[in-house]
């Protein structure tokens, strides 16, 4: 394939513009190819974009000459991260580095990584003793974030007569830009396309291939869902083609092709090791929710009358709450852990010191519902606080939708030491044994009859004021500190399917968005609201990377599109009902149970809009495989066919 410009190399002393290369293989894809009934190709190309999160990226740095110390404040997804990089740069002692980050206006991943402002505005405020601010408007947004995607896919598919899966092959060839992003490393977004491909189906025959170049482009990184995306959209489309030319239905030709019930644990090609999944269920269950046989024979009807609507039908797999296995053979200085402290206040109320960050993912709300529902107090009795180095125990921060499966867990642990210690103490107050008692309705009561026997507010008076009062060597404990890193398996692994039921006006190419489905398996549900509010803003992103987004640059590699009057992002004007069902399988190994869930939407929702497009365009022999699908897209692939 030809390089991916016909420029100079960006950096002349390397000769080119390959910057890293790697393959992975499994079984003989070969020999499988060969011997399959059909065969199905094609390229696929994803274009760049960005996370255009509300709140562009701030830094506030003040450092004090006089104790040496530096404070930030920044809107930033892992606080102890930045500490511990600022440290490293400026020779500043990690204890003398405080990093705040309150409620932040969306990451996305966009926020992750650590940005040369960031370093100089906390170099310069050392240098002159004052505070010193950096705050970005759009268009430096647009130019300095990291951006995404961006990659350009030849795979081949080739299965049975019977429509399973025989052999599969992916090349993949991702921009990096210019530069690599500082803290996490920018080919994760290739890599992850290569490993996650044909996830979800067996198959013992695999062979991934992966270039990155470098381009006259800002820096490409970690962006919501990091190449999975990719690897569903390309699996999926190659596996549709197959089931028509298998002639299967395309929600049969998945349920065959699903990793057999009594196959689990396993480990796929791409080298990801699965526990279970809950695949059969979800498929089952998003059938149902969207009518896929009314929608079908609705589609038919439709057709007849020149109206052109397609289903797509998208199974996808999301990595969540990667583990120290991922980071730490390598070196990266990236904590994979969390911590949490929950104290009993003397007014009887409960303090929740984590070191999860808020990013409008509500996981601080959903953080207090674990730590009432372990102490039998209500919600709004727990103050949690988080994003603050000074205060908090260490910690990843957030990323990777491991908020509640890593950091939940942490807090679940925290909560059980505080509650075992309380009703120790009540034990030796009241003159019970502790196994007698428990904890509801904010106070100590008799486990068999209910009977509320010492509120929770005068265990705190007695615990902080009156320990005179207790009997000899009873020590009260009422904070408890726990930390917790998955230590079964490298990460939690969720899974589900999506569904889109769209029309495409074949005079203008437009796109209309009628209905959107999710079903997904992200383990036991602490906050079904917000679960699915998150699985809703995953797809609507998702849906944005499928039809708008893309960061258009010229020859001389200027942006072209640096503003949101001509960088178009989805509205709530132009999007369907979004109808969200769960399957709940809870993590083995842990006590909540939780998987991730913030990047299942944008996981699946560019494949299923990608086969329901091509699902309409189909009597008319055209298809499309690049995202964005823009009118002018669809018409060139009416066009090309006509």
């Amino acid at each position: 394939r030809p390089p991916p410009t016909a420029a100079a190399p960006v950096h002349p002393q390397l000769g080119g513009n390959l910057c890293y290369a790697t393959a992975m293989r499994a079984g003989d894809p070969e020999t499988a190819l060969a011997e399959a009934a059909h065969v199905v190709e094609g390229r696929f190309s994803f274009a760049r974009h960005t996370g255009v999160p509300v709140e562009p990226r701030v830094v506030i740095a003040d450092y004090d000459p006089g104790e040496g110390r530096l404070t930030v404040h920044g809107s930033h997804q892992a606080p102890w991260h930045q500490q511990d990089t600022l440290s490293r740069h400026l020779g500043i002692p990690e204890h003398l580095i405080r990093v705040v980050t309150p409620d932040i206006g969306g990451g996305f991943g966009i926020k992750l990584h650590i940005y040369g402002e960031e370093i100089a505005v906390s170099a310069v405020s050392k240098m002159l003793g004052r505070p010193v601010k950096y705050a970005a408007d759009r268009m430096e947004s647009f130019v300095s974030d990291i951006q995404a995607r961006d990659q350009a896919v030849d795979a081949r598919m080739g299965v049975g007569e019977d429509g399973r899966i025989l052999g599969l092959s992916v090349n993949a060839l991702a921009s990096l830009g210019a530069y690599a992003s500082y803290g996490r490393t920018p080919i994760n977004e290739g890599l992850m396309t290569i490993t996650m491909a044909g996830g979800p189906y067996a198959n013992e025959h695999y062979e991934g291939r992966l270039r990155v170049a470098f381009q006259n482009k800002p820096p490409s990184g970690m962006y919501r869902a990091v190449g999975q995306p990719i690897a569903c959209a390309v699996t999926e489309q190659l596996l549709d083609r197959a089931a028509h030319a298998a002639g299967i239905d395309p929600v049969e030709m998945r349920r065959r092709n699903y990793w057999a019930e009594d196959a689990y644990p396993l480990r796929t090609p791409g080298g990801i090791a699965i526990r279970r999944l809950s695949l059969r269920q979800c498929l089952d269950k998003l059938v149902a929710m969207m009518g896929y046989d009314a929608l079908r024979a609705e589609q038919a009807a439709l057709r007849r009358n020149g109206v052109y609507r397609g289903i797509g039908v998208a199974t996808f797999l999301e990595m969540t709450a990667i583990g120290a296995e991922r980071y730490g053979p390598a070196g990266a200085r990236i904590g994979t852990q969390d911590g949490a402290t929950v104290r009993l206040e003397p007014s009887g109320r409960v303090r929740c010191v984590t070191s999860v960050i808020e990013i409008g993912q509500g996981t601080l709300s959903a953080l207090a519902q674990i730590v009432a529902d372990r102490l039998g107090i209500a919600p709004e009795d727990v103050g949690v606080v988080g994003g603050d180095t000074a205060l908090t125990p260490y910690g990843g921060g957030a990323w990777a939708s491991r908020g509640l499966t890593i950091g939940g867990e942490a807090v679940w642990r925290a909560a059980e030491g505080l509650r075992e210690n309380i009703l120790g103490l009540a034990g030796a107050i009241l003159q019970a044994d502790p196994a007698d008692l428990c904890l509801a309705g904010g106070a100590v009561c008799d486990r068999a009859t209910g009977e509320a026997r010492l509120a929770l507010a005068e265990i705190g008076r007695i615990g902080h004021f009156r320990q005179d009062t207790l009997p000899p060597g009873v020590q009260p404990e009422l904070a408890v500190t726990r930390h917790y890193v998955p230590d079964a398996v490298p990460f939690a692994l969720a899974n589900g399917v999506q569904g889109s039921w769209l029309e495409v006006d074949a005079e203008t190419g437009e796109v209309r968005l009628l209905g959107h489905w999710v079903v997904e398996d992200c383990g036991r549900i602490v906050n079904p609201l917000l679960v699915e509010e998150q699985i809703r803003g995953g797809v609507v992103q998702g849906i944005g990377g499928a039809l708008f987004e893309e960061c258009r640059y010229d020859e001389q590699g200027q942006l072209l599109n640096g503003t949101l009057a001509d960088y178009p992002v989805p509205t709530a004007a132009g999007l369907p009902d979004i109808r969200v069902g769960h399957v709940e399988t809870p993590l083995e190994g842990t006590a909540l149970g939780a998987k991730g869930a913030g990047e299942a939407g944008t996981v699946g929702a560019p494949a299923a809009v990608l086969l329901a497009v091509n699902d309409a365009l189909r009597p008319l022999g055209a298809e499309v495989s690049s995202l964005p699908i823009t009118p002018q897209s669809v018409l060139r692939a009416i066009a090309a066919v006509s």
